[in-house]
């Protein structure tokens, strides 16, 4: 992913964080049970740091293959994570309870990709 890419794809995750996170502390508190808001609220928590993440990606000074990996990594931990909790909290779809664990590995991928060096020097 270019570091353009990478920034903008970032900053609008980032937005759409803000705006659900503010939906769910307005529109949602009286219609959804404290357990449900709990998890909205996870999602948001996740999509909003990876977003950040992904910003950090583009931001980098050298960017390389492996952070353009990271950065697809976090977008695609985001659509899988926070995206099913969103899902199972708005729509009640408790099998998508089984993709969230492939959206952490995810998340995990990315923050390994970025944790390892590159060869190239």
């Amino acid at each position: 992913m270019r570091s353009t890419t990478c920034i903008r794809a970032g900053a609008l995750l980032a937005g759409i964080a803000v705006a659900l996170g503010a939906f769910a502390a307005h529109a949602m508190r009286d219609r959804y049970e404290a357990t449900a808001l709990q998890t909205f609220e996870t999602a948001v928590r996740y999509q909003l740091v990876h977003a950040l993440a992904i910003v950090l990606c583009g931001a980098l000074p050298a960017t390389t293959r492996r952070v353009g990996a990271a950065a697809i990594a976090f977008t695609v931990g985001v659509i899988l994570f926070s995206g099913s909790l969103y899902a199972l909290v708005w729509f009640d779809l408790r099998a998508l309870g089984m993709v969230t664990p492939a959206g952490g590995v995810a998340f995990l991928v990315g923050w390994a990709l970025l944790a390892t060096p590159s060869r190239a020097a």
